[in-house]
């Protein structure tokens, strides 16, 4: 099973967005961090089955490191 980066930040709003680097257009939107995470499960299997459906397969990965700058 692949895995893949998601980027999750918080609004101005203080709801959530989240998307994938790799994978354009799989977003998710929601009120908490937790609602964004389980949202983006929902949409990145959602575009799976969409890929297996029509017989393609999904991007591999990209690897990358995380850091943190203080600023």
């Amino acid at each position: 099973m692949n895995s893949y980066l998601v980027v999750c930040e918080r609004a101005e709003d203080g709801g959530w967005g989240a998307f994938l680097p790799d994978i354009d257009g799989v977003v998710a939107l929601g009120r908490t961090r937790e609602e964004v995470e389980d949202g983006m499960h929902v949409a990145l299997g959602a575009y799976l089955d969409w890929l297996k459906e029509r017989g393609e397969t999904a991007p591999a990965p990209s690897s990358c490191e995380v850091g943190f700058i203080a600023a």
